[in-house]
């Protein structure tokens, strides 16, 4: 690698794992700023369920994306490829390195080898699945999914709607599975990049979740759902620990059950990342407090 090119630190792994805290220390290393790739953190009125970096990790050091935009924006990941290598070209005028840290792949996707040219939609269709997500909710069309594309069906969120909706619109436009319209081509960047994931044993990592969703109700989960329970429909909130309390709000499942389903779902969505990411044999795995090793690794490699 060209000594003279920029290096982005890429921090990935599965939710509670310790990624913004190993973040924050990278950044202090390095005198780098950081910029989030996840897909949540970017809306403001959501700090608790979606983990926004605490005050002392934001006063650390200068984080973008992260709650700088409203609810009722909807972002994806080609609007993000665009924002965040524009800003990319900035930060790199003045850093050496830039710290990216989220759990959300495909915003890394996007951020590291760009995304696919997958055609547009037919709107009859758009409308037709959003009218089915109301009407059926999101199991009729995972189903659909799973037929339609059972490869895809086991690599995406499925409780994501966006992107169960927006394979099924590919299906269905084109009458081929998505996965295999998406080229995996890789888009070159002019920086270099270094994975780092943040790595334990599975017990510790599902204990260390069951304790942060403890964390999260103490500190105003409910509260903070409920203030968005207005906005339920939107696609910002079509996550994991506020599906599960609008549940409790509409009254068909109780507090504890919710807080449970948090627990399971949030279990469930890191072991899917885990799989997501484990496929990328450029990741080095190391534990979240290793630092020593995590450094040598990045210097070895930038």
């Amino acid at each position: 690698m060209s000594i003279s090119r920029p290096t982005l630190i890429v921090v990935v792994g599965p939710t509670g794992s310790g990624k913004s805290a190993l973040a924050v220390e990278l950044a202090k290393h390095y005198g780098a700023p950081i910029i989030s790739t996840d897909s949540r953190q970017v809306y403001r009125g959501l700090p608790i369920g979606t983990a926004q970096p605490t005050a002392d990790e934001l006063a650390a050091a200068k984080h973008y994306f992260i709650a700088d935009r409203e609810v009722e924006d909807n972002f994806n990941c080609g609007r993000y490829e665009t924002e965040a290598l524009a800003l990319l070209e900035e930060l790199f005028k003045t850093n050496r390195y830039v710290v990216a840290v989220g759990g959300s792949g495909l915003y890394v996707k996007a951020l590291c080898e760009g995304m696919d040219s997958l055609p547009e939609a037919d709107d009859a269709v758009r409308e037709m699945l959003k009218s089915r997500l109301e009407s059926e909710g999101i199991g009729s069309l995972v189903e659909e999914l799973r037929r339609l594309d059972p490869k895809y069906a086991e690599e995406v969120d499925l409780c994501n709607p966006a992107r169960v909706m927006r394979a099924l619109e590919v299906c269905l436009t084109t009458g081929k599975p998505y996965s295999e319209q998406r080229s995996g081509a890789v888009a070159e960047r002019w920086f270099n990049i270094v994975k780092i994931g943040t790595d334990m044993p599975r017990d510790v990592l599902y204990e260390r979740i069951d304790r942060r969703v403890d964390m999260m109700v103490e500190e105003g989960l409910v509260e903070e759902a409920r203030a968005m329970y207005p906005k339920r429909a939107l696609n910002s909130l079509q996550t994991v620990g506020y599906r599960e309390m609008f549940d409790y709000f509409d009254g068909t499942i109780s507090l504890a059950e919710a807080i449970e389903l948090v627990k399971r779902n949030s279990r469930r969505y890191a072991k899917r990342q885990l799989t997501w990411f484990r496929r990328d044999e450029s990741i080095g795995w190391f534990a979240p407090t290793d630092l020593e090793h995590i450094i040598e690794f990045i210097d070895s490699k930038s």
